[in-house]
């Protein structure tokens, strides 16, 4: 009687033995976030190198077939991202007739804090010219802020951008955003400004700035 010969289910497999551009785009697939390639490199076990020359294949690839998506590296990490002349299909789909956009004081004041980052709200709320604890709520709930430490002389909190702010804005980093701080008052200018009183951030204060849920619009992309 013959011996069978069985292949061996892929599950079961080393993942060093799996063929590494189907590998990548597996992960790419599910990852909520862009993935580094130090962190593919060590869930697939194989060199950066190799996982970096196999993401930039994939990435031309796409765009030489002209995909409904592209292969982007943003925020330090590379993810799925549908194209850009396809939006207004994905908009249509995601949105389903209802508007989703910031407010133009919420992006005023996500265009201080990403221009005087780390930055207090008392300082925002200077440039603006207005209070802006509610939009800043906002801001914070949609991920596009964070918390970051307290102004030394003040104990105020310190506000700066998030990941997730770049990877809207389609940024590799901070150092990509357009030149534009030129423009903005130097702090000197404002300080007489942010040693007034400002209304304090109180969390259960009703959001008279806030808009519904939003993508910047004519930003980035929709992500996959």
């Amino acid at each position: 009687m013959s011996e069978e010969t069985t292949e061996t289910p892929a599950g079961l497999r080393s993942v060093a033995e799996l063929e590494l551009r189907p590998a990548l785009e597996a992960v790419l697939m599910v990852v909520d976030e862009p993935a580094t390639e130090e962190h593919l490199a060590k869930i697939l076990e194989r060199p950066r190198r190799q996982i970096a020359k196999a993401l930039r294949e994939l990435a031309d690839e796409y765009a030489v077939q002209r995909r409904g998506f592209e292969l982007r590296f943003v925020a330090g990490g590379w993810r799925f991202y549908t194209r850009g002349e396809y939006a207004a299909a994905v908009e249509r789909f995601v949105l389903d007739g209802q508007q989703a956009r910031l407010t133009q004081a919420a992006l005023e004041t996500l265009a201080v804090v990403a221009y005087r980052q780390p930055v207090s709200r008392s300082r925002v709320s200077a440039v603006r010219g207005v209070n802006c604890d509610g939009v800043m709520r906002t801001l914070l709930q949609r991920g596009l802020v964070e918390e970051a430490g307290t102004e030394p002389e003040t104990g105020a909190i310190l506000y700066r951008t998030t990941n997730y702010f770049l990877e809207r804005m389609g940024l590799r980093g901070l150092d990509e955003l357009p030149e534009l701080a030129p423009f903005l008052p130097e702090a000197e200018a404002i300080e007489a400004e942010t040693q007034e009183a400002v209304p304090s951030f109180d969390p259960d204060a009703p959001d008279a700035d806030d808009g519904p849920m939003t993508n910047i619009p004519n930003t980035t992309t929709t992500e996959l």
